[in-house]
């Protein structure tokens, strides 16, 4: 069967808020995929989606073992709590099938290394959820540091942060199942475009600080409704300061609650030696020509905008459609679990540098 003509059989396993307002939404879309199978500890989540969104007979189970016991489904979708995307990852890879596992690639960089370990082994593919990579401004970004628009780029600013937008569903306030608050929910975003725009994975140190001033406050002002004081277990911003190899250095900022006006999601600052840019009010480009400075904005909505079955394709979409073509056609996926790996390294070095007060080293 041609590539174009295969339909891949793919199983969700976690049918929460990332599989309900991305995963699944952007599937159904993708004329190669078939959602045959859906798993969550709560069975009617797991029906509700299946009837949503499944192909007709999909499968519904609590319990993730049984589903990868079924030897014709081909991919499968991580959309778990943090604790559990290596266990689940590394189970459905060994079961002969490739994985999509939604951001951070794992709770710790063991557990992250034992899932690159799972795809060396196996065989399969494994790629993780930074959708951000596929945004317009973050493709044309990369494409200009591809071809040296930039120069040798030393310096990058990493920005997640909010004023006060604490998501206060789900397991995001507990640390046991998460890991951690902002830096490890949105900082590893802002993390994984940086380094992917650098294309510097070689980390030398990491100094961290990470705070908890704010989570104590009784009906603060916040997107999602106050807090629950007693539940708010996590960081409410933390920030890292990343030495690379090369010397290029690498500042991450991130919060789910600071008392800042200027803010910003999934963005980036990049300085080179023969340019710069920044995503601070569209992609602005910055340099100097003829002894003057310029700086300019990238108009992103003339031109080069890709259609998909009929409408404008989302981020989103694109993730999923290059996933899958990855996989019907034997390509690396664009995002590489090694890259991930090195970004939940650098995320525990921040945690580690602040529980210690000391500067984590890597070995070269």
């Amino acid at each position: 069967m041609s590539s174009s003509s295969k339909t891949l059989k793919i199983g969700i396993i976690g049918c929460g808020g990332i599989a309900n307002g991305k995963h699944m939404p952007s599937l159904k879309k993708q004329p190669q995929a078939e959602m045959v199978a859906f798993c969550d500890i709560v069975q009617e989540r797991a029906e509700k989606a299946a009837a949503e969104f499944g192909a007709e007979g999909a499968k519904v189970y609590t319990d993730f073992r049984e589903l990868l016991k079924d030897a014709s489904i081909d991919v499968i979708h991580v959309c778990t709590p943090n604790d559990s995307h290596s266990v689940i990852s590394v189970a459905a890879l060994e079961a002969g099938k490739h994985v999509m596992c939604e951001k951070p690639m794992a709770k710790t960089a063991a557990e992250a290394k034992a899932m690159v370990e799972a795809a060396k082994r196996t065989g399969k593919k494994l790629t993780i959820g930074y959708q951000n990579r596929f945004r317009n401004d973050s493709q044309y970004l990369k494409e200009l540091c591809e071809n040296g628009e930039l120069g040798d780029i030393y310096y990058g600013k990493a920005l997640a942060i909010r004023r006060r937008a604490v998501p206060t569903w789900g397991v995001f306030l507990d640390e046991e199942k998460q890991g951690g608050g902002p830096l490890i929910d949105i900082g590893t975003h802002a993390l994984d475009l940086t380094l992917w725009l650098m294309d510097n994975y070689k980390p030398k140190s990491v100094l961290g600080s990470t705070f908890h001033k704010l989570g104590h406050k009784e009906n603060a002002a916040n997107a999602f409704g106050p807090w629950n004081p007693d539940e708010f277990k996590v960081e409410d911003s933390a920030f890292g300061f990343i030495t690379m190899q090369n010397g290029a250095t690498i500042v991450l900022e991130s919060s789910w609650a600071l008392n800042v006006v200027e803010t910003g999601e999934a963005k980036t600052v990049l300085a080179g030696t023969e340019g710069g840019a920044d995503m601070k009010d569209g992609l602005r480009i910055n340099g100097e020509k003829m002894s003057r400075l310029y700086e300019t904005t990238v108009d992103l909505n003339a031109g080069g905008v890709a259609f998909y079955s009929g409408s404008a394709e989302t981020d989103a979409d694109k993730e999923q459609r290059l996933w899958l073509e990855a996989i019907l056609e034997d390509k690396e996926p664009v995002v590489k679990p090694e890259q991930a790996y090195v970004v939940t390294q650098i995320l525990e070095a921040i945690y580690e540098s602040a529980k210690t007060g000391k500067a984590v080293y890597f070995e070269e």
